[in-house]
């Protein structure tokens, strides 16, 4: 395991600062290292690109991921300027690196109007809860898709 390096949190710090000088996006960035080489990197895209998943985790995640032919980052580490949010934290999660390092906590971001504390809370809520409806339709069909992935031999795991 490698031991934090604050060259590579400083990289993660310089990316976000230079996406808030260039007006293109948030101030976020993140940085894939394995074995202390860099494997990826990436600013927030969010307004960039319409998309409201272009988080910097996000995209490097899926930089590094296509670099190294596996869907897993088991062997890395990510350096990411801001505690991930909740959407970036199960990709994290998805691609099981080693640790991640972060800078500023979520709420220093909040401070900044980057507040994700509805989305934690409603992930808690029953569905019917939630703010946004969330409706369940079609779940044989759907159950059905399942028992067939499960049945086509491939048994690859997630």
């Amino acid at each position: 395991m490698e031991r934090f390096n604050p060259e590579l949190m400083q990289m993660a710090l310089d990316l976000a600062r230079e996406n808030v000088e260039s007006g293109n996006g948030g101030p976020f960035g993140a940085v894939v290292v394995r074995d202390g080489k860099v494997i990826a990197h990436a600013i927030n895209e969010v307004i960039a690109t319409d998309d409201p998943t272009a988080h910097a985790e996000i995209l490097a995640i899926r930089r590094a991921c296509k670099a190294l032919g596996n869907y897993q980052l088991t062997g890395c580490e990510v350096y990411t300027s801001c505690e991930p949010c909740p959407m970036c934290m199960g990709a994290i999660y998805w691609a099981r690196p080693d640790r991640v390092y972060y800078a500023a906590t979520r709420e220093d971001a909040a401070g900044s109007g980057f507040d994700d504390d509805h989305i934690y809370r409603e992930c808690h809520l029953p569905v019917e809860k939630r703010t946004i409806p969330f409706v369940n339709v079609m779940r044989e069909e759907a159950i059905q898709v399942f028992r067939d992935w499960d049945n086509n031999g491939l048994d690859i795991k997630y």
